[in-house]
C-alpha cells in the first residue's frame, strides 16, 4: 500500500489520540461497566489504523496488550502506529521542493 504523508499522520493523530483518551480517562474504564467502551475503542481504532496503513504484524501485539487491564496503560497504539508507518515517505525534500535539477548523470 502507498502511504500519504496524509494518511501517515491521520493515522498517528488517532493512535495518539486513542491512547490519550484511554490513559486519560482510566478510571471510568477500569473493571467497570464502561470497560465494553474501552474495548470498542480498541476495535474502532484497530480497524481504522489497518484502513488507513494497510496490515501491519505490530498491530496484533497493540491490540492484545490493550486488552489487559495494567498493559493498557501503555500506549500500545502509538508505538505500533509509529512502527508500521517509519518507512512512510514524508513529503518532497528540500530540493525536490526548490525544484533542483538531479545531480548529472542522473
Amino acid at each position: 500500500m502507498n502511504l500519504s504523508p496524509k494518511r501517515v499522520l491521520a493515522a498517528r493523530v488517532i493512535a495518539v489520540v486513542a491512547d490519550a483518551l484511554q490513559i486519560g480517562i482510566l478510571p471510568l474504564f477500569a473493571g467497570g461497566a464502561l470497560s465494553a467502551v474501552n474495548d470498542a475503542v480498541d476495535v474502532v481504532v484497530a480497524v481504522t489504523m489497518i484502513a488507513l496503513v494497510g496490515w501491519h504484524w505490530a498491530f496484533l501485539p497493540a491490540f492484545i496488550a490493550e486488552l489487559v487491564p495494567v498493559l493498557d496503560l501503555v500506549p500500545t497504539w502509538t508505538a505500533a502506529t509509529l512502527l508500521a508507518t517509519r518507512q512512510a515517505p514524508r513529503g518532497p525534500s528540500a530540493g525536490e521542493a526548490a525544484g533542483a535539477l538531479p545531480p548529472a548523470g542522473e
